[in-house]
């Protein structure tokens, strides 16, 4: 219930778009995307050209290829820590305990309203018990 609070409020966007807009000017991206791209061009220099090749298929067993090298597991651990860890502390925790505060908050709320109307069961008289004999008579 707490999470879908906090993507009711945006804040996973937000988190998101405020990562995007950092993560292209830190090294560990600069050096993955440049290890990448040497990867593909050494892959690509074995093959031999012709017009008959499948794109999609040597598309596919390239993208194969970078998954199995292991390169982006690290980089993008290297990633995370330079863009997602300073915000941590300093932009997403205060926004979270917000959220988690108002959320909790809330549910209080809810909670005394609940409180002081007791619910219809409460409400009912209380009825004469039936005997398993059936109803008494007068």
């Amino acid at each position: 219930m707490i999470v879908e609070h906090l993507k009711n409020r945006g804040l996973f966007d937000e988190f998101r778009r405020d990562c995007l807009a950092d993560v292209d000017t830190k090294p560990a991206y600069q050096n993955l995307r440049q290890k990448v791209d040497n990867f593909v061009t050494t892959q690509l220099s074995t093959q031999e050209w012709n017009s008959s090749i499948n794109k999609n298929q040597m598309r596919n067993g390239l993208r194969q290829s970078v998954v199995q090298s292991g390169m982006l597991e690290s980089g993008v651990d290297r990633i995370i820590t330079q863009v997602v860890d300073p915000k941590m502390n300093h932009t997403f925790r205060p926004h979270i305990e917000t959220a988690i505060h108002d959320f909790l908050s809330g549910e209080r709320k809810e909670e005394n309203v609940l409180g002081s109307n007791p619910a219809p069961s409460d409400q009912i008289e209380p009825q004469e018990v039936l005997s398993a004999s059936g109803p008494k008579t007068p």
